[in-house]
């Protein structure tokens, strides 16, 4: 159903129900800070419902989707002072994107993979969630964070470097 058809609140229902969930996965892996995830992702949905027409041109909402909780983000960090000192802070805190599970091979493998991302520079964190996590391509990462597409691709294949890095020894220990 097109979104002048749609009535406004069903409309913004299924915006939520079809991208919340990425999001706040986005959000949180930026933040490294649940409460400010959840504020950010209201925030999102509050501009959306106050001006719903923002998404009638778009092609790709969840990466429309994302560039605005990204802003939201960076504005947050803004008022918050100096963006440096914030994210030292928050990348310091264990925060895992991944559930538990009961394999314990598999539960130190996610930790150290926690523990890896959190290592990576912000920008690189952004960009290898929206690839691994969300499926996006590197034209969408381009163009959801605002950077040039050969920014996006670069900062994926560093962050993976890292990560390989980072994980090749408890890799080859759980084998």
């Amino acid at each position: 159903m097109e979104l002048e058809k749609m009535p406004q609140d069903r409309q913004l229902e299924r915006w939520y129900d079809d991208h919340a969930q990425a999001l706040f996965a986005y959000l949180l892996n930026f933040t490294r800070d649940e409460s400010d995830t959840r504020d950010l992702l209201q925030e999102v949905f509050i501009k959306l419902a106050r001006q719903p027409e923002w998404l009638a041109p778009v092609r790709e909402e969840r990466a429309f989707l994302i560039r605005l909780a990204h802003n939201a983000a960076i504005d947050l960090l803004r008022r918050r002072g100096s963006r440096t000192k914030y994210q030292e802070q928050f990348a310091e805190e264990a925060v895992t994107p991944f559930a538990p599970t009961e394999d314990p091979d598999e539960q130190v493998f996610r930790d150290e993979l926690a523990r890896a991302l959190a290592e990576l520079p912000p920008e690189q964190r952004a960009v290898v969630h929206l690839k691994l996590w969300e499926g996006l391509t590197f034209e969408q990462i381009a163009t959801a964070l605002a950077i040039p597409l050969n920014t996006a691709a670069s900062r994926y294949r560093y962050g993976l470097d890292k990560l390989r890095e980072r994980l090749r020894p408890i890799y080859g220990e759980i084998k």
